[in-house]
């Protein structure tokens, strides 16, 4: 009697190992996915986190000063920091037609209203920006100054993102 597996044996025997290859292969395919998209939104996630500091950083700093021109953002005045690394300037955030949030920097605190900022990006990928105001009677208000009247700053900020993803993040910042 010969010893040895028949052709039928080793095709089944290949059959079987070519579908765990194929189960294999999908499983880690999968898991790499995952890997990668976990990866995009935790870098996603940095960059919020980061910008809500920054924000937070700047209006700590805000300086009780008016506001000579209106515009569409939220503008101020700051001061420099205590570390000695942050210069007092004005400062303005507000969302450009790339869907971008970003920060304008004038290079001093009293600068002509004619003068163009420096511009940056710091958020990428919002489908919208909105900032309401503390007014003294605690009632949120759209815009700041309302009149000549209030305060050079509001009490605090509310600042609502929604990102293009479609997640919305509400944040107040205290400006007292």
């Amino acid at each position: 009697m010969r010893r040895g597996f028949t052709l039928i044996e080793v095709m089944c025997a290949l059959l079987i190992l070519s579908l765990l290859a194929v189960m294999a292969f999908r499983g880690l395919a999968a898991v790499l996915d995952a890997r990668d998209q976990v990866g995009q939104e935790t870098e996603k996630w940095k960059r919020v986190a980061a910008f809500f500091s920054r924000f937070q950083h700047d209006v700590q700093l805000s300086a009780p000063r008016p506001v000579r021109a209106a515009a569409a953002r939220f503008e101020f005045s700051r001061f420099a920091g205590a570390e000695g690394v942050d210069l007092p300037r004005r400062v303005a955030y507000g969302l450009n037609q790339n869907r971008e949030i970003e920060i304008s920097f004038w290079p001093d605190v009293d600068t002509a209203p004619s003068r163009e900022p420096a511009r940056y990006p710091v958020l990428s990928a919002v489908a919208q920006l909105e900032l309401q105001y503390l007014d003294s009677e605690l009632k949120w208000v759209e815009a700041w100054p309302r009149s000549e009247r209030d305060a050079p700053l509001p009490l605090a900020v509310r600042l609502r993102i929604v990102l293009a993803s479609g997640e919305e993040l509400v944040r107040v910042f205290s400006l007292r």
